[in-house]
């Protein structure tokens, strides 16, 4: 067995569907599954055990056991043939779930937990893991579609090259087509050179949707060699880059994008359009950090 797959739960119902989503991506990774529950210890010193007062089964202890072993077991149902581990991990979740990062290749988690307010649409660790974790983040948001494809945001920037890769990897793993998606308006497209230099800002018509397409295909550039099974649908829409991933993910059954890509300020660590994904997608979405 190679690689490992980890899972973050605390007994939300869209922590058990990440967990059925991080099984079956195990599966296809032929990697191992570990399943973490990071548990806080309770202030005032509360008994972790039964209450002498209550029943034999209760107690926080018996609480966090009984969740794992319904995580664990809905893993087996998903994919019978991986290896599933658990552990029960004192701390944060946010501390432990970025530790349990650094030595794996893919974190999955559910969108909200049990913590937190009501009215958010995704929770903090979700946003946290996207923007710190050290492997890819894949945060399930909705199930996933079997008969969608893979769906990548590219915008041509150096970050965004391992989301590419991702994805591409995602596609094989998956056996379904990869579309690649650029969107771009007047006001991020970068101009072309203007073919008459007395007219150093006349351009044909059409010059910036030409741009745009050449940017897509210089961005794909030597993936198709290195997955050749793979079918590539390029995409390129006029309009903005979080309203058209969105919609693409009524389809898609993943969509992947960078943390950050070419725009915004340098120092974020989640960019606009990763973070709108996060809340708005109809979809799972995965976050892949570049080399920073």
């Amino acid at each position: 067995m190679s690689g490992l797959v980890v899972v973050g739960v605390d007994g939300a119902e869209s922590s058990l569907a990440a967990v059925e989503e991080a099984a079956r991506e195990a599966r296809a990774r032929g990697a191992g599954l570990r399943i973490v529950h990071a548990f806080v210890w309770p202030a005032m010193h509360v008994p972790t055990g039964p209450s002498p007062l209550g029943p034999p089964e209760g107690g926080i202890r018996t609480m966090v056991d009984r969740l794992t072993a319904e995580a664990v077991e809905r893993a087996r149902a998903t994919a019978p043939d991986v290896g599933v581990r658990h552990a029960v991990v004192t701390g944060e979740p946010l501390t432990v779930l970025e530790a349990q990062s650094r030595e794996a290749e893919l974190v999955v988690v559910g969108s909200r937990g049990t913590g937190g307010f009501v009215g958010l649409l995704v929770g903090s660790t979700a946003v946290h893991l996207a923007a710190h974790g050290r492997c890819p983040v894949l945060v399930v948001r909705e199930p996933a579609r079997a008969d969608g494809p893979v769906v990548v945001g590219v915008d041509g920037s150096a970050a965004g090259r391992r989301a590419v890769d991702f994805a591409f990897a995602e596609a094989e793993l998956r056996k379904v087509p990869l579309v690649a998606l650029h969107a771009w308006t007047t006001w991020n497209a970068p101009l072309p050179a203007p073919q008459d230099a007395s007219e150093p800002y006349a351009n044909p018509p059409g010059a910036l949707a030409g741009e745009e397409e050449r940017l897509l295909s210089e961005a794909l550039a030597g993936f198709r060699e290195r997955y050749p099974g793979v079918v590539v649908d390029h995409k390129v829409v006029h309009g903005g880059v979080r309203e058209a991933l969105i919609e693409a993910s009524r389809s898609a059954q993943l969509v992947v994008v960078a943390a950050r890509g070419r725009g915004g300020f340098t120092g974020l660590l989640l960019g606009s359009v990763s973070q709108a994904l996060l809340h708005h997608a109809h979809c799972p979405v995965a976050i892949v950090r570049g080399g920073e």
